[in-house]
């Protein structure tokens, strides 16, 4: 298990080269214990990882591939990738660096067996997707690869100026994609739903159209917007497998999980000490790092031994104002906006039998049944969230739907579809009245483009009744299960955590104004200030390069691919440098925003591929007053969920007493936390204006007294 997994297990083995990727792995307890595959291995019948090497028969490289489990590795001796070859596919030295069983040797030509198929083979999607890999140090290399999979898809994607090659791979077999099933034309291109017309191919004669639906607007796990957007344009011809819309944190078929922004490598003020990062107030106004985010709040209605929850708009003590946005079932209207507090669905439980007072009886003579006998439970905002009702969806036990609601829903389907059905005709109609001369297949083709979506939406139609027919299939005394979604945008804030992909992560101190921020001699100002001091004793370098060569690649207009291990070299980038005319050594002197005076030195600047993490100071945020308190030791309980305090521990104590602080300390030990007369005291001398009491006996104390004397031992407070 975890705790007896020594060093030898977790640790990167030579078997693991081609198969396991060594940089990808979490942090914690389970480092080297949970690992990914490498980008070309494969899983054998055996359940073996096999991964793909060339042949090389008589010093010569074919192009037979051959794919080794590790066992059968060990009897050969392997050349790498990039080993220089001629023409004829002979190795171009004398001797050649080459793996066996773990060691590295020189060999001659004729002793190869294999060779690698690509630099990255060593590696898994994640390390593959950082950009100049090879000049990281593997421990910041592992939370680059990490840290990308916490990447929030982002309103407006970008590709990076300094890419890899493979994040159109990745995209692809993501699975986020719509990638087209056949080839064919473009038909028709909606925000939901994209047409392609196969008929072309005479196989196809008997199911020319193909109908892909695109999901707008859902929830992820992670409270992310799910979103496909066309990528294709009506009349366009796709061939089979093409990208035809994009998935979130995806750009033109291609991986886009952050943006590119001006970064300069410099110290401002103290404000990116530690790894904290000065952002710009540009990155706010233009939504660069914005985000659409998706809660899913839930109530149900079930059977109590007591009498049945119902969802309704009557909600006892509850004032009109309250209700507004909820309709007349007791439901909020989608495109409310709402705030912390408010009711999303109003739901009433009944109250347990209690001792009726003479005049709850005296009422109950009068009117026959019991007045008030409900109490409110209704579904509420939780605090730090606001924003837009997206969608509510309504789940109903069979048997448990009333008839003029299952009535009412049953006209509203077949009004909908109706009119989208008989705006489909005329629009064939139109179609075939507009262009006089249509041929005989230009005529068939739109009767059965329209023909074939009548038939959909019929389907679509029975599926809906079918489902009202039925009802849901809840649990055992669910009658009812409301879901309401809110969706908010998040600009990027204070507190938030940015990262590059090279493990150079830091939280946003302050967001500066435009006109302060350092700027070019041109006059442009940067957009994010990082620590020079963050790379040194990290060894990430790869991110200072890949900064020179995106802003190369920005002033040249063109996207850089620099695959791992076979990346740009130093001279290469300071030719694309030279170029775009820009200094050769990536240093330019910046101007102070607040004074317009020049900084003594020079400073890095580049373009760099930053992405926003899903660590959101609103989800992390946390405050409290008064609140829950533990039944057992009377203090406040802890943690966010449950509106808990904050933990003054030991070593807060000895602080405050190092200070010798007494008062505060004797304030922080009793009222604030478990001297519960004493609290209450406190609020009345505070109300009332009168000098603070002095504090009672801690709560802790009595019970390690009830504990004591549970064990035997007579313990009393004397006077």
């Amino acid at each position: 298990n975890r705790k007896r997994a020594g060093f030898e297990v977790r640790d990167v083995h030579h078997s693991h080269y081609g198969r396991i990727c060594p940089i990808e792995t979490p942090e914690g307890p389970n480092i080297g214990l949970i690992t990914s595959l490498s980008l070309y291995a494969r899983i054998n019948k055996y359940g073996l990882i096999e991964t793909p090497y060339r042949k090389v028969i008589k010093g010569r490289v074919t192009d037979e591939i051959e794919y080794l489990t590790a066992d059968r590795e060990d009897e050969y001796v392997i050349a790498q990738a990039n080993a220089p070859i001629s023409e004829e596919g002979k190795f171009k030295e004398d001797l050649v660096a080459t793996r066996s069983r773990g060691d590295f040797t020189l060999v001659s030509p004729k002793e190869i067996d294999f060779m690698d198929i690509s630099p990255k083979q060593l590696v898994g999607a994640s390390a593959g997707l950082i950009p100049f890999l090879e000049h990281d140090d593997a421990n910041r290399a592992l939370m680059g690869s990490n840290m990308q999979r916490q990447a929030v898809p982002l309103l407006t994607c970008e590709e990076p100026l300094v890419a890899t090659g493979i994040e159109e791979a990745v995209a692809r077999d993501s699975g986020v994609v719509v990638t087209a099933q056949r080839a064919g034309r473009v038909e028709s291109v909606r925000a939901d739903q994209i047409i392609v017309w196969c008929g072309e191919d005479d196989k196809n004669k008997d199911n020319p159209v193909d109908i892909y639906y695109l999901k707008k607007y859902k929830r992820s796990n992670q409270d992310t917007c799910v979103n496909q957007i066309p990528v294709v344009k009506v009349g366009e011809r796709v061939r089979k497998g093409q990208v035809i819309a994009d998935g979130p944190a995806t750009c033109q078929g291609g991986l886009a999980l952050g943006r590119n922004v001006l970064v300069a490598f410099m110290s401002w003020g103290g404000y990116n000490f530690e790894d904290a990062i000065l952002v710009s107030e540009r990155l706010v106004r233009d939504d660069i790092f914005t985000s659409v985010h998706i809660q899913e709040f839930e109530v149900d209605a079930r059977d109590l031994t007591i009498g049945s929850e119902e969802i309704t708009r009557d909600i006892p003590n509850v004032g009109e104002e309250a209700l507004k946005n909820l309709d007349e079932n007791g439901i909020v209207y989608v495109g409310a906006y709402v705030y912390p507090g408010d009711i999303l669905v109003g739901k009433v439980t009944p109250k347990g039998e209690t001792r009726a007072t003479p005049e709850e009886r005296l009422l109950r003579v009068i009117f026959g049944k019991k007045a008030e006998e409900v109490q409110d439970a209704s579904l509420r905002v939780p605090p730090g969230i606001e924003g837009k009702v997206l969608d509510v969806q309504v789940f109903t036990r069979k048997g448990k739907i009333s008839k003029d609601r299952e009535m009412k829903i049953s006209k509203e389907t077949d009004q909908k579809y109706s009119k989208l059905i008989s705006d489909l005709r005329q629009k064939r109609k139109k179609a075939l009245a507009r262009q006089k001369k249509l041929t005989r297949e230009e005529k068939e083709r739109i009767n059965k483009l329209t023909e074939f979506q009548i038939e959909e939406f019929k389907r679509n139609k029975k599926k809906v009744q079918e489902n009202l027919r039925q009802g849901d299939d809840l649990p055992v005394t669910v009658n009812k299960v409301v879901k309401v979604f809110i969706v908010s945008k998040r600009k990027v804030s204070a507190g938030d955590k940015l990262a590059g992909r090279h493990g150079n992560k830091g939280v946003v101190a302050r967001i500066l104004p435009v006109e302060d921020m350092p700027y070019l001699p041109d006059g442009t100002p940067v957009d994010i200030v990082l620590n020079p001091l963050s790379i040194p004793s990290r060894m990430n370098v790869g991110q200072i390069l890949e900064a020179e060569l995106g802003w190369a690649a920005r002033e040249l207009g063109v996207q850089m691919i620099s695959p791992i291990f076979d990346g740009a070299k130093e001279r290469e980038i300071r030719a694309k440098l030279k170029q775009a005319e820009l200094p050769e050594d990536g240093k330019i002197t910046l101007y102070d925003g607040l004074t317009g005076a020049p900084m003594e030195e020079k400073v890095t600047v580049g373009y760099m591929y930053i992405m926003k993490l899903a660590h959101l100071v609103e989800d992390k945020i946390h405050a409290r007053s008064i609140g829950p308190y533990s039944l057992i030791t009377r203090q406040p309980l802890g943690g966010k969920a449950q509106f808990g305090g904050q933990r003054f521990g030991e070593m807060e104590v000895w602080a405050i007493e190092g200070y010798g602080a007494a008062y505060t300390l004797k304030e922080f030990l009793t009222m604030k936390s478990d001297d519960v007369t004493g609290r209450t005291k406190m609020y009345e001398a505070i109300v009332k204006g009168e000098p603070i009491e002095e504090a009672g006996v801690p709560e802790s104390f009595k019970v390690l007294v009830k504990e004591l004397q549970a064990l035997g031992l007579s313990v009393e407070l004397e006077k």
